[in-house]
């Protein structure tokens, strides 16, 4: 229940905001447009956010037969979860880090990259797939989802504005969609920020370890993932920065902005509060 209204209520802000750029820079007929905007992409956001994100990140589903160790892993951990198999996808990508998405559990879909499985343990990438079947179990992939695509829809009616609303008809800057578009980034941001929270990742971090029965063994993979990511850029996720919040760890680089409105908290506390977890270095 819960997750439904942040759901609802999430995207009746961005429509709200939708609709306020819209009117700012093209008066009623632009709010018009650009609510009709708004309910379209919501639909779509919700009915196949997570193909997007998926094709989005050129994710190769796998079965038992190409993955076996991957695939039979994820449905352990999810017999043990008391989840519905998920479909179990691949990205060709050096950087190690991982995503659940989808609707609900009975549409859910877990990645990882190529770099995670070859940098982690097995014990290791159990931990981190533990925690992405947590979201899923949590239910918080919908809006986790769903605030990834509606952030790039943002972005492209910003653009939208920017062309075809930024004059003014003698030609000068038009002030309004200026300060509209200075403000719209920080704006996306925080409505990321807010309807995911970073307590969303510690929650998932305790849930994960309880399903796989090892914090340290998350503990571990998330040291090594940082380490690891730090240096190795993920490449789409770099050009779609929106989607940076559905990892296991934020893979950005820089700071400035993507700093102030991170949604992961800081590895180190991810870390400390799994190794004061119970049951700590023994694996089921």
């Amino acid at each position: 229940m819960i997750a439904w209204l942040k759901t609802g209520v999430l995207m009746a802000a961005i429509t709200a905001l939708f609709g306020a750029i819209g009117g700012a820079v093209g008066g009623q007929s632009g709010m018009m447009m650009a609510l009709g905007f708004a309910v379209i992409t919501n639909f779509f956001a919700y009915w196949f956010s997570d193909k997007m994100v998926l094709r989005m990140y050129n994710a190769r589903e796998v079965d038992e037969s190409s993955a076996p160790q991957y695939y039979n892993m994820v449905r352990d951990l999810a017999q043990r979860a008391q989840l519905p198999m998920p479909k179990v996808y691949l990205i060709q990508e050096d950087a190690p880090n991982a995503f659940a998405t989808g609707r609900n559990p009975q549409n859910a879909a877990v990645a990882a990259t190529t770099g995670l499985l070859r940098v982690l343990t097995a014990r290791e990438l159990r931990g981190v797939m533990a925690h992405e079947l947590a979201h899923v179990k949590h239910r918080d992939i919908l809006i986790s989802t769903i605030s990834a695509t509606m952030a790039g829809a943002i972005s492209a009616l910003a653009n939208f504005a920017m062309f075809f609303g930024g004059r003014s008809q003698d030609g000068r800057g038009n002030p309004i969609a200026t300060i509209a578009m200075a403000l719209l980034a920080p704006i996306a941001g925080s409505l990321i920020q807010m309807a995911i929270s970073r307590a969303r990742e510690f929650e998932a971090d305790r849930m994960g370890a309880d399903i796989c029965g090892d914090p340290h063994a998350l503990a571990a993979a998330l040291e090594k993932i940082q380490h690891y990511a730090s240096g190795i850029p993920l490449e789409t996720t770099e050009r779609h920065p929106e989607t940076a919040q559905m990892m296991i760890m934020n893979p950005l680089s820089g700071g400035g902005l993507r700093g102030l409105f991170s949604t992961h908290p800081s590895t180190e506390e991810r870390i400390r509060r799994l190794l004061a977890m119970p049951g700590v270095g023994q694996p089921v």
